[in-house]
């Protein structure tokens, strides 16, 4: 068994950026080698700018190489509850992005011969409790009508024609959501990137950025110093008291993965027969899907906590519990990987893009960065260059996280109270 992603333990480096200089001048610094960072700087790059991404580990070591390898449609606070906070218009516009951000990773894969097993299998959502059930039902309703978004509901009784387990009372099936094996496209992205002149520099951690005035800044790394005109945050989970401002309005959750050996055809069949990608609608989510090598991927925030080895073991025999509570049939199966990483929550649960005091960031995509991010950073590259209309999350207040100055030290409260709901509703 391996503590290590399986995404990154099955992908081919697409190169050693652990030795590439410093430049000393840029047009732009960009921290965080993930979806984010890579894809903002391939952008840059194909615009004519000077680029340079620092990384404190290796490309995608953080959440673009710990997660499901899911893009799915959709937002993380579900669509009726956006039209409730936000208006219909505002809400549509919010759902419509998700869904251009899935075809930004298809054009990005299409466009530069990426090779990374992208399928638009479609997304299955799970219903934990019957009133979960319900809500399908009603946001059935409003996306065919507002957004003219066509969703198939599935009861209780027709689940199988889904999912191989009686655990849920009823699924919403989204043929749009896809999958794809996430080390393959973070190291495709690096190459383009690193093609097209984007300075890659791994092993470069950022200690300090100085302001020298408006966006530009000196950024300091453990390798040296640039002065970049301008710079992009994409540090997601990861995001430090370098930048402490943006700190205290991420919350670093930790989400945990266990990935089986490789399954017969015939248990991937009875399994999930469709090869959606899956998640239930818990507050303390399950998410599950086949790999392209015929392995169950199954992961969700087994433990409000960040991510160790102690505590990606812990999480993994939550999760193996859970696996065969809903596959009774997988129990015997051997697991060959557990990993843990950090997912960026805001406080409202919603993408959160732009500038404070001269720096840029997109950061908080809430549990649905695949997508999101590897299309933020194409859009952020297009805002900071001056096209206001490429960030629709601009204008959304960005509250920081009472208390929040460093460790989250609530998650346990948030765990609590997270068991407690999926109890009671």
């Amino acid at each position: 068994m391996k503590l290590v992603p399986y995404w990154l333990d099955t992908a081919e480096p697409s190169g050693d950026y652990r030795r590439t200089p410093v430049p000393e001048n840029v047009d732009v610094a960009i921290i965080g080698a993930g979806f984010t960072g890579l894809s903002a700087a391939l952008e840059f790059a194909k615009q004519g700018a000077t680029v340079a991404v620092f990384e404190r580990h290796t490309v995608g070591w953080g959440a673009s190489g710990r997660n499901g390898g899911m893009a799915t449609t959709g937002l993380a606070i579900g669509f009726s509850t956006a039209v409730k906070r936000y208006g219909a218009p505002r809400a549509v516009e919010m759902f419509r992005e998700y869904n251009d951000a899935i075809e930004t990773i298809e054009k990005l894969v299409h466009d530069n011969g990426i090779d990374c097993d992208f399928k638009r299998f479609g997304k299955l959502s799970l219903a934990f409790h019957k009133s979960h059930y319900d809500g399908f039902l009603k946001s059935q309703e409003l996306l065919a009508n507002l957004v003219d978004h066509q969703v198939k509901v599935i009861p209780k009784s027709e689940i199988h024609s889904e999912i191989g387990t009686d655990f849920y009372q009823g699924a919403m099936m989204d043929p749009l959501g896809a999958g794809l094996h996430v080390g393959k496209f973070v190291h495709g992205l690096a190459k383009v990137a690193a093609d097209n002149g984007a300075a890659i520099c791994e092993n470069a951690s950022v200690t300090e950025l100085n302001k020298v005035s408006g966006t530009v800044h000196d950024v300091h790394t453990t390798r040296g110093i640039t002065r970049a005109k301008q710079v992009l945050v994409a540090t997601s989970g990861y995001t430090g008291n370098v930048t402490p401002w943006l700190q205290r309005r991420v919350i670093p959750v930790g989400s945990f993965i266990i990935c089986t050996e490789p399954l017969s055809e015939e248990v991937v069949n009875r399994i999930l027969p469709n090869r959606r990608q899956a998640s239930d609608s818990k507050m303390l989510t399950y998410y599950f899907r086949i790999t392209p090598d015929n392995r169950l991927l199954f992961g969700g925030r087994a433990r409000f906590a960040l991510s160790s080895p102690d505590s990606d073991v812990k999480s993994a025999e939550i999760l193996h519990k859970a696996m065969t509570e809903l596959f009774p049939y997988l129990s015997n199966v051997k697991v060959d990987y557990i990993w843990g990483g950090l997912v960026d929550l805001s406080m409202d649960q919603m993408v959160h893009a732009g500038q404070h005091d001269g720096l840029f960031y997109s950061l908080c995509y809430s549990g649905h960065g695949v997508q999101m991010a590897a299309h933020m950073g194409k859009r952020m590259a297009h805002y900071m260059a001056g096209d206001k209309q490429a960030n629709v999350w601009e204008d959304l207040k960005n509250p920081p996280v009472p208390g929040h100055f460093g460790p989250p030290w609530f998650l346990p409260f948030i765990g609590g109270a997270a068991k407690i709901i999926d109890r009671i509703k």
